[in-house]
């Protein structure tokens, strides 16, 4: 069972740290106390994001024999997934399993695995992942302070409204979708002619509800564990495509790990195994109780309408700086 913190601890935590960090560090070298790091993420209680976290923290204490322990802050206690990029990069934060649209922030290559309807399924994608790409990706985050650990799921992502039932893209226009704030996602919705706004994931409910936006797209994990289909009737199955959940650390907090470190990869990756088994479970489950609630309405799409219209889409990322690398990605998920 991972240990629990909440925001409060944290920053006094990390302020503490900051402020006396010989300290720290002579405690630690005179004594045989466990290392304790922090590990956030944004999901809610029972999504396989959450489950695979507790899971890596129970592994890193078994595969350390205690000598690391992992508190682990869910459901954005310790603020949005970017600022828990920040934090990581600070070093106040160990460790994060964020979102990819706020990741491509720091890492703009990251985006290219998105592109609208590039993977199936999650299996093309780790396949890519595993190569030349991934390998290529490891190196642009270690350039900006990140260790990429693993590549967890965030799953193949559908649109949900609470207007009406969209079938095709024209279906789209005139409404609002929240997105995320990534710039490849932003970019499909409004190739399909809807208005875009970002609004941050804790924050998505009530902006639903109270009417702020007319719909949003996730993982039907996500859709289900935040319980977003209680404000969104329609549950249009777009799969428009697929995300990460990059797993980080800290170059800061690798420094700390010395000899353990190798474990914690290892944990990180037996983890991330877990998360996908569930997260692709899960979705298969969800949409099955999804097709059975008569209070949402469960809508098969117009793929190839879909696909059509977000053709300019990968066009258009092909003439950024680095078009290139978004080639490359193409090429190898087609391969």
């Amino acid at each position: 069972m991972s240990l629990q913190i909440n925001r409060r601890f944290f920053l006094a935590t990390a302020a503490a740290a900051l402020a006396a960090p010989a300290i720290v560090l002579s405690s630690r070298s005179a004594s045989a106390a466990a290392t304790t790091l922090t590990l956030g993420h944004g999901a809610a209680p029972g999504n396989p994001r959450t489950v695979a976290a507790d899971k890596f923290a129970e592994l890193v204490k078994q595969k350390t024999e205690g000598r690391i322990q992992i508190n682990v802050a869910g459901a954005e206690t310790l603020g949005s997934d970017s600022a828990m990029l920040t934090s990581l990069r600070t070093g106040a934060l160990d460790f994060t399993a964020n979102s990819q649209g706020a990741t491509s922030a720091i890492v703009p290559e990251l985006s290219a695995l998105g592109l609208p309807f590039l993977f199936e399924n999650t299996d093309k994608a780790m396949a890519v992942l595993n190569g030349p790409v991934g390998a290529e990706l490891d190196k642009r985050f270690e350039a900006v302070g990140v260790v990429p650990l693993d590549w967890w799921d965030n799953g193949i992502r559908h649109l949900t409204n609470s207007k009406r039932k969209v079938a095709a893209p024209v279906d789209l226009v005139g409404m609002k979708i929240r997105t995320p704030a990534d710039p490849m996602t932003i970019d499909i919705f409004q190739a399909l002619g809807a208005g875009t706004e970002q609004i941050a994931f804790g924050e998505l409910y009530i902006a639903l509800q109270q009417g702020v936006v007319d719909g949003q797209e996730n993982p039907l994990a996500n859709i289900e564990s935040s319980k977003l289909h209680e404000v969104n009737k329609y549950i249009s199955l777009t799969a428009h495509k697929w995300e990460s959940t990059p797993f980080l650390m800290s170059k800061i907090a690798l420094a700390r790990l010395g000899s353990d470190l190798e474990a914690v990869r290892a944990a990180a990756k037996e983890a991330g195994a877990l998360q996908r088994k569930l997260s692709s479970e899960k979705a298969a489950q969800v949409l099955e109780n999804f097709k059975k609630n008569s209070a949402v309405e469960v809508v098969e799409v117009d793929h190839d309408a879909f696909v059509k219209a977000t053709a300019s889409v990968a066009d258009n990322w092909k003439k950024k700086p680095f078009g290139d690398f978004v080639a490359k990605v193409e090429a190898a998920a087609r391969g």
